[in-house]
């Protein structure tokens, strides 16, 4: 069976300022950003409140944040089929949270996703999209009787 090589991010880890508003958000509200982040990588199964509320008692708590993070960093390669790099997801988000936030934001923006939107939002915006252009425009009616 052919496996498909893990392709590479749209941006590295730092080009933070490619996006001074992710960027920001990920710097000062990094539970939010994580959140955003977290219920899209796992397809809605976690809300963004839960997933930022979780991150922030982790972080103010046990210090273990950057452990929760890399697992929906590894979801959303898996998603992507994206490449583990710089180095390995845990030490990414131990070393570099902010900038790793960051870059998954971007990742998801680049990708069509707005992470504060939510997943159903994003979904429905994709269906529609994808209905309009599998569909014909619809034909005008007669002009004569």
């Amino acid at each position: 069976m052919y496996q498909q090589h893990p392709s590479a991010r749209t941006t590295g880890l730092c080009d933070c300022t490619q996006d001074c508003r992710s960027c920001c958000l990920t710097c000062f509200c990094p539970c939010v950003a994580f959140g955003q982040i977290a219920e899209i990588a796992d397809s809605g199964n976690t809300s963004c409140l839960l997933g930022g509320l979780v991150y922030y008692l982790l972080m103010h708590l046990s210090y273990v944040s950057p452990c929760y993070a890399c697992f929906y960093r590894k979801r959303l390669r898996a998603k992507f089929n994206l490449a583990e790099e710089p180095c390995r997801d845990c030490l990414v988000h131990c070393f570099c949270g902010c900038c790793a936030l960051c870059q998954e934001y971007r990742e998801l923006k680049n990708r069509g996703f707005d992470p504060a939107l939510g997943w159903a939002v994003n979904m429905e915006k994709r269906q529609s999209a994808q209905a309009g252009i599998a569909m014909a425009p619809p034909m005008g009616q007669a002009m004569g009787k």
